[in-house]
């Protein structure tokens, strides 16, 4: 059983007739996974988890995710979204919503409950995910929608509303100042996500990375495309622990994040003529 059939299975266990559907989104639907890609997961359901229902989620997350530091668990996608890593469990992100929450569709949406590996050390010292605005929200939908990956239930138009183009422009922008305040320690990934933002708001489409990447790199003057197509190869080719950047890469990163910032700003809401 791999771990996509390992987190219906769960789903299943846990909630039963009240799960709606369990939808991937991320880079398993826009282009394949990576060395380094995370299990993007949706959970639709009727009602908010009780309390014992979150708890048994998490502890059963907490088993089936990988930490990054690999694992014996069957990681294999490769039916399901592409791109298996072996024996190498990948990290798991799932988002649980409230189908009432989001249909008929508002901002910002609630997300009900959160598992990502970011916080597992938060998981194992007590926290239990607990329900929160979460405008990214915007974004795992209209991926959901785009992807029309089911791995439970219906498809998923028929579960969700799509997001207007004006609330998929204010979650991309919404997630900014906590973007940046990863530059140093996440490189690859908060340059890679701002040129999706760039993209999204230019073509009204969210690309995968790489794909967003070529994009930008299109339109970005010389100076500025070294940053971006290292951290293009090394979401294409690496995993985290193989990842390195030069001194002279390393001091263009903030002047490359300035510009795509400068870029996205013109793009956005309020920012005058484009």
């Amino acid at each position: 059983m791999n771990q996509l059939r390992e987190i219906v299975a769960l789903a299943d266990g846990v909630l039963g007739r009240d799960v709606v559907g369990v939808y991937l989104h991320g880079s398993a639907v826009l282009g394949g996974l990576r060395p380094a890609s995370d299990l993007d997961v949706l959970l639709v359901v009727r009602r908010s988890p009780a309390e014992r229902e979150r708890s048994a989620l998490l502890g059963g997350l907490l088993g089936i995710s990988g930490s990054g530091a690999g694992g014996a668990a069957d990681a294999d996608a490769d039916s399901e979204g592409g791109g298996g890593d072996g024996d190498r469990a990948r990290p798991v992100e799932l988002a649980v919503v409230v189908q009432s929450e989001v249909r008929p569709w508002r901002y910002p949406p609630v997300c009900d409950f959160l598992y990502g590996e970011w916080l597992r050390a938060d998981y194992e010292a007590g926290s239990v995910p607990r329900p929160e605005p979460m405008p990214d929200l915007a974004l795992l939908i209209t991926m959901v929608l785009a992807g029309d990956r089911s791995l439970a239930g219906p498809p998923p138009a028929r579960v969700l509303d799509a997001v207007p183009h004006a609330d998929l422009v204010r979650a991309s922008v919404a997630g900014l100042p906590g973007l940046l305040d990863d530059l140093e320690g996440d490189t690859r990934n908060v340059l890679l996500t701002l040129a999706r933002i760039w993209s999204t708001l230019a073509t009204g489409r969210i690309s995968s990375k790489d794909t967003a990447a070529d994009w930008a790199l299109a339109r970005l003057p010389p100076e500025h495309r070294p940053v971006l197509a290292h951290a293009r190869r090394l979401y294409l080719d690496c995993r985290y622990s193989e990842e390195s950047w030069s001194g002279e890469l390393r001091s263009r990163v903030r002047p490359h994040a300035d510009r795509v910032l400068a870029e996205i700003d013109r793009l956005s809401p309020g920012s005058g003529p484009r």
